[in-house]
């Protein structure tokens, strides 16, 4: 009886550590890739910036990710590609150049980008595996996101690519 009651002890204490590791995790679905991200922790690091960093976007009547359509009506077989792409995107162009002189503001930046790398590396899996292939559409998408980037100077392109992260992450959960 004594064994039993430990058993259950110790498989309570393991449901419980793994609900714990798992807290605030989410499956999201691109096409055929599932990933596994805490939305919730991105979102609050983005809120606790996210005042700071727009009002360092000088230029209000431009956007990065909302140009006509860029982020909507994603086919299903398209959203792995443009979410791997935008990853991709964030982390190698975007983090790099989002640098402020709050250090507050900066760890929370480098939050929010070690969060888009462990996505970046799954997708990167499914990417490498042939399971998120990449149509002309998500192409075009990509290549009109990368225009409205390249039309502002680094830091300028940086910072409103930051700001404008709650479009991205209301897009992949609408997804």
């Amino acid at each position: 009886m004594k064994g039993s009651h430990l058993f259950l002890c110790l498989f309570s204490m393991l449901c419980w550590l793994n609900l714990m590791l798992t807290a605030g995790n989410k499956i999201f679905h691109f096409g055929p890739c599932q990933v596994s991200m805490s939305v919730t922790e991105i979102r609050s690091g983005f809120t606790a910036i996210r005042d700071n960093i727009q009002s360092r976007d000088p230029i209000r009547t431009l956007s990065i990710l909302s140009y006509p359509r860029s982020l909507h009506k994603v086919k299903s077989s398209d959203r792995c590609c443009i979410t791997h792409h935008l990853f991709n995107f964030y982390v190698d162009k975007v983090f790099k150049h989002c640098k402020t002189e709050d250090s507050y503001v900066n760890r929370k930046i480098s939050s929010i980008a070690n969060s888009f790398l462990s996505v970046r590396r799954k997708l990167g899996q499914c990417h490498e595996q042939n399971k998120c292939m990449c149509g002309q559409e998500s192409a075009e998408k990509f290549k009109q996101v990368l225009a409205n980037y390249e039309g502002l100077n680094v830091t300028s392109a940086a910072i409103k690519s930051l700001g404008e992260l709650d479009i991205l992450l209301d897009w992949m959960e609408k997804s």
